[in-house]
């Protein structure tokens, strides 16, 4: 089937638009509970009643979502991000959400922070599901204090716990194995139907969210191969203004205006890198060093 290669705002916008088959789960209050009970297995009692949804939609700049928050209760708020490409910087992020999640809670409960009366502040608790492949990474706290100011002093630290795996058989080992699953199949079949359907049939089958899979399986499968378009899209739009600005001498100025777009479509740093070395014929040392001086 023959694709549109042109491109509007529209098109452009979709980029910030966060949907995955990790949010779509999450918007369950079942499986936010099953997910805060593999957390905390201690917490026998609390039910879907107790839990709030408190993820943002839409903050600081048109486009930036976070994937998951809820608030337990009014003691606990619990904020997590999914990952499969290693970031320190889910640090400063989670310090951005966590301080709109908590002027919304004091918003909507009219608690006046001006008060005398000291203000109830449920804990926080923050993590990055992490399901890349860079066996490297065994860092269990990703920290504000130790990974950005050098272990010095400060008046804030954030700290961000880094799960890797879980439980066998809790919520969030079967989404870690589902994203294990799609990516093997991504490997023998690309980027297509197929590869989205046989996901969906192994973990059905392995019993990897099969209730979810089961109720939502046309959802599973728009989502996921809804991705597939953007990365599709995305790829094509930098390789074509790439070209436009080659073509016209402004060859460093097409780097630039990658690297800019590659930013606002929420490309992480390697990926960037790795773009900027492949379209340019550029050294990664060389890529490296244009992208940092411009992230």
């Amino acid at each position: 089937m023959d694709r549109d290669h042109s491109y509007n705002k529209e098109d452009l916008a979709k980029y910030t638009i966060k949907d995955s088959v990790f949010t779509s789960l999450f918007s369950d209050k079942k499986y936010i509970l099953q997910l805060y009970k593999a957390l905390h297995p201690e917490a026998a009692n609390v039910t879907e009643d107790d839990i709030t949804s408190v993820t943002l939609e839409n903050i600081l700049m048109a486009g930036q979502f976070n994937d998951l928050g809820f608030r337990v209760n009014d003691r606990l708020i619990i904020l997590m991000e999914c990952q499969n490409v290693w970031t320190s910087n889910i640090v400063i992020r989670m310090l951005l959400y966590m301080a709109n999640t908590y002027h919304n809670y004091y918003t909507e409960n009219e608690i006046n922070l001006y008060s005398t009366k000291k203000a109830n502040f449920p804990k926080p608790e923050l993590y990055m599901l992490y399901t890349g492949n860079d066996t490297n990474k065994t860092q269990e706290i990703i920290s504000l204090k130790d990974d950005f100011l050098n272990g010095e002093e400060s008046s804030i630290d954030v700290r961000v716990k880094v799960i890797y795996n879980s439980k066998k058989g809790d919520i969030i080992s079967q989404y870690i194995m589902f994203t294990k699953i799609y990516n093997e199949q991504v490997k023998l079949h690309g980027r297509t139907r197929e590869a989205v359907l046989e996901t969906i049939r192994i973990c059905k089958d392995e019993g990897v969210l099969r209730d979810y899979l089961a109720s939502k399986e046309k959802e599973a499968i728009s989502i996921m191969m809804t991705l597939f378009d953007k990365e599709y899209v995305l790829n094509t739009y930098l390789k074509d203004m790439a070209k436009e600005n080659r073509e016209e001498g402004r060859e460093e100025g097409s780097i630039l205006t990658t690297i800019k777009m590659c930013k606002e479509f929420g490309v992480s740093l390697a990926d960037a890198i790795k773009r900027i070395s492949n379209e340019f014929n550029l050294s990664e040392g060389e890529a490296e060093a244009k992208v940092k001086a411009c992230w």
